[in-house]
């Protein structure tokens, strides 16, 4: 049974009016007598969203507006505020998140980081910390964290088309409650037609990771159908 998101009254600042309700059922959670099933109530139209990440969030690889947040808005009419910075770490993204959070009061944030730890060849135990750190930042924040696998780059396996989640990410799921979304990323990247370079999306890539975004959204309740 995955964890429940912070309550609306643990925030220390005024919530968007239009958005009681969602968080009341979102704090509420319909959840079975002995199951690992959580359902979520759909986000309103107008929702803020954060898509938090590196160069894969921010868009690296295809022209302005083709980059997964954007191409998220038209799927769910959300408000996605683009929050990818190209090179980002998850231990340099962890100093920056509280701020970000406090600007846009999102009630989604959708967590893409680890490749550039990976690429630098930080211990993934290490990565793990940052990223469980800011997810349960964002869940204190009362808002949902919505986890993103990312691959551990190997050329071997990039170069074959059989790249792999880090083990890392599912692990988080279990400790943290976060919402994951596997193997889209890996799955790009092992697709020669949906990516710009060996770890970068093309246009194609990103519509197929926002459209896998929304897909595990929906599956979640989060998003209707």
């Amino acid at each position: 049974m995955t964890a429940s998101p912070g309550h609306p009254s643990q925030r220390r600042h005024a919530i968007p009016p239009q958005l009681v309700n969602w968080l009341s059922l979102l704090a509420a959670l319909t959840l079975a007598a002995c199951s690992e099933t959580v359902e979520y109530a759909p986000l309103p139209p107008g929702s803020p969203v954060l898509a938090f990440g590196d160069s894969v969030t921010h868009g690296t690889g295809a022209r302005r507006g083709e980059d997964y947040p954007s191409q998220l808005v038209a799927v769910s009419q959300w408000q996605v505020i683009n929050a990818g910075i190209p090179g980002d770490t998850a231990r340099e993204a962890r100093q920056r998140l509280g701020g970000l959070l406090r600007q846009h009061e999102p009630v989604l944030v959708i967590i893409e980081l680890g490749g550039n730890d990976f690429l630098r060849k930080r211990p993934e135990s290490q990565v793990a910390v940052d990223l469980a750190a800011m997810i349960r930042e964002v869940q204190d924040f009362g808002a949902l964290p919505v986890l993103v696998s990312v691959p551990r780059l190997s050329l071997l396996r990039a170069s074959t088309g059989t790249l792999k989640d880090s083990a890392i990410y599912a692990e988080l799921e279990q400790q943290t409650g976060a919402l994951l979304v596997p193997d889209l990323f890996a799955d790009i990247l092992s697709d020669n037609r949906l990516k710009a370079d060996e770890i970068h999306p093309n246009a194609a890539g990103y519509r197929v990771l926002a459209d896998g975004i929304a897909e595990r959204l929906r599956e979640a309740g989060l998003l209707k159908r």
